[in-house]
């Protein structure tokens, strides 16, 4: 595959409103900026993704929350099983009671509700109490974050609340466990990183050769 093929299939080429965004910021000014806006490597994308915490009232089109939901299909999970459901939290009533059950909500138009399916999670043989579901949910997320920051949108990975609480809410079966929120929208004009989303340990200080 080369370099062309592999930016079209992150949906890149819908990424210049979240670059544009990240470089107006004086950090990213420093070098976080992306070199090519307009076809960035993935490395790039990465870096230019941050937390979004202020939302415009922009609705988020549905097309661009289908390929989110693409980024989640063909994401890699242990033995293939996808051990994960999503519900799509839009509805002015859905939207109303997230904002109360987790402050982190931040009233982004659109928050995906990632849970963890125990029934169908792989079990190490190794250790019976070792499941892959967190892994396999956190490897979903971590693709719908990126394509949402490759359609132009700003995000938000969120925690915190109480599982039993969102799972009554949403009338989430007992086989499902939420596992976190992923906060989805236009990021508010202006709207830029936290300082802290700058502080990264150097490569030496956690790569281990042997």
């Amino acid at each position: 595959m080369n370099r062309k093929e592999f930016i079209r299939g992150l949906g890149a080429a819908a990424c210049a409103p979240a670059l544009a965004l990240a470089a107006g910021c004086e950090e990213t000014g420093k070098g976080e900026a992306a070199a090519e806006k307009g076809n960035p490597t993935f490395l790039q994308l990465a870096k230019d993704r941050f937390s979004v915490r202020y939302y415009a009232k922009t609705p988020v089109e549905q097309e661009k929350i289908d390929a989110i939901l693409e980024a989640a299909r063909v994401a890699p999970t242990a033995k293939n099983l996808q051990p994960f459901q999503i519900y799509v939290l839009k509805s002015e009533e859905a939207i109303a009671k997230i904002n109360k059950l987790s402050r982190c909500a931040y009233e982004a138009p659109v928050v995906f509700l990632v849970c963890c399916d125990r029934s169908k999670a792989w079990t190490s043989p190794f250790d019976a109490t070792d499941s892959s579901g967190v892994m396999d949910t956190s490897i979903v997320g971590t693709h719908m974050m990126l394509e949402a920051t490759a359609q132009g949108l700003g995000s938000c990975w969120v925690k915190f609340f109480n599982p039993q609480e969102v799972a009554a809410a949403f009338d989430i079966p007992d086989n499902l466990t939420p596992s976190f929120l992923l906060d989805v929208g236009y990021p508010l004009k202006g709207t830029a990183p936290n300082k802290m989303h700058f502080e990264r340990r150097a490569v030496k200080d956690f790569a281990v050769y042997k």
